[in-house]
């Protein structure tokens, strides 16, 4: 019988499968201001398995067959939605001009990776950022 009170779940890391890393890349750490935290490949000339991250959050981007599928969307929740849709304008990242919406539950800007994958940045309204 396991002993719930020692199970310690933590938040889940997606994995985001892309195609060129050099597009990911630009896409990732420039465009977005996230970091690499490490980078592995079995081989050279083999592909690459990555962690990136920026405050809180974490991702995993892929370049194996089958690891995630493309066209995936990853919610992301946040504070400062205008800041962070301010720092991308300014940034002027030649294939995407994001938009800052008014959703239901909270301001919400969504962009779109060169692989298909769409991440949802999202700053909740009132309760709902609980997440108990």
């Amino acid at each position: 019988m396991t002993d719930k009170a020692s199970t310690d779940i933590r938040p889940a890391i997606p994995v985001i499968r892309i195609f060129d890393l050099e597009k990911a890349q630009q896409f990732y750490l420039d465009y977005l201001g996230f970091s690499v935290d490490w980078e592995h490949r079995h081989e050279e000339d083999f592909p690459t398995y990555m962690q990136i991250s920026r405050s809180g959050c974490v991702l995993h981007l892929s370049e194996h067959h089958g690891d995630a599928t493309p066209g995936s969307t990853c919610f992301v929740p946040i504070t400062g939605a205008m800041a962070l849709h301010q720092e991308l304008g300014d940034r002027r990242y030649r294939n995407i001009k994001p938009a800052l919406e008014a959703m239901p539950w909270g301001l919400q800007i969504t962009v779109t990776d060169p692989f298909g994958n769409r991440l949802r940045f999202c700053e909740y309204r009132g309760e709902q950022a609980s997440t108990s």
